[in-house]
């Protein structure tokens, strides 16, 4: 080769090997992928108040953390507690029926006796927070699917859980089996919808919320209310 063509070789011998490495760095760069981590949420469910000294109790805990709960309410438990009542709606938390009366024998007796039952307790609570409730937790706890239908229909949307504190399952539960009965009920799950009570046997209830509201808040948990 003549020498005077020697430098413009070498430089485009120099010009395609650098091509040929950005192509290859494209080629083999692995592709990157954005996954969004999957949310968290609980929500903290009380049923069989108001209570004087556990709900008051309860709504300072969820007033002192930021967090909002959701309250099923039994009407004949309202009377002489008007003011906690308005206190946990004026809170922000969310009212919902569970019964008139509480009495299994009497509001499951037929459909009628369950939309009374259901009716009377909605009255109350929209009486007293100047709010109509829009959700339904059966008492007992059972799905009962027979009667699902007619809740529904009356256009409240029923509301279960899937985890427990263990206050009404475990006798005599001291705070302690409280807490580590809901972490373990709630364990792999990424919705927890959480049973507790705030009726006035359940001082240990009240105990134990502050150490859960801080386990589920370390675990990731956005708190919400239904």
């Amino acid at each position: 080769m003549h020498k005077r063509y020697i430098p413009f070789a070498v430089f485009f011998l120099a010009v395609l090997l650098v091509l040929f490495a950005h192509l290859c760095g494209r080629t083999m760069a692995a592709p990157a992928f954005t996954f969004a981590a999957e949310q968290k949420e609980i929500y903290l469910t009380f049923d069989d108040g108001p209570s004087t000294v556990v709900t008051g109790n309860i709504l300072d805990t969820l007033k002192k953390e930021n967090v909002k709960a959701t309250f099923f309410i039994v009407g004949e438990r309202v009377h002489g507690r008007k003011s906690v009542l308005q206190r946990i709606a004026n809170e922000g938390h969310t009212v919902g029926v569970h019964s008139a009366s509480h009495c299994y024998e009497e509001i499951y007796s037929s459909n009628e006796a369950l939309s009374k039952d259901v009716a009377a307790c909605a009255e109350m609570i929209e009486r007293i927070t100047g709010t109509p409730p829009h959700f339904y937790r059966f008492p007992g706890g059972g799905k009962r699917t027979t009667m699902a239908g007619l809740v529904q229909g009356m256009g409240y949307e029923i509301v279960g859980w899937n985890a427990v504190c263990g206050d009404e399952e475990i006798p005599n539960a001291d705070a302690d089996t409280l807490i580590k009965t809901a972490i373990a009920t709630a364990k792999g799950k990424a919705r927890v919808v959480l049973l507790m009570h705030d009726s006035a046997p359940h001082t240990a209830t009240a105990e134990a919320l502050p150490a859960i509201i801080d386990h589920f808040r370390k675990e990731g948990y956005v708190f919400k209310a239904f």
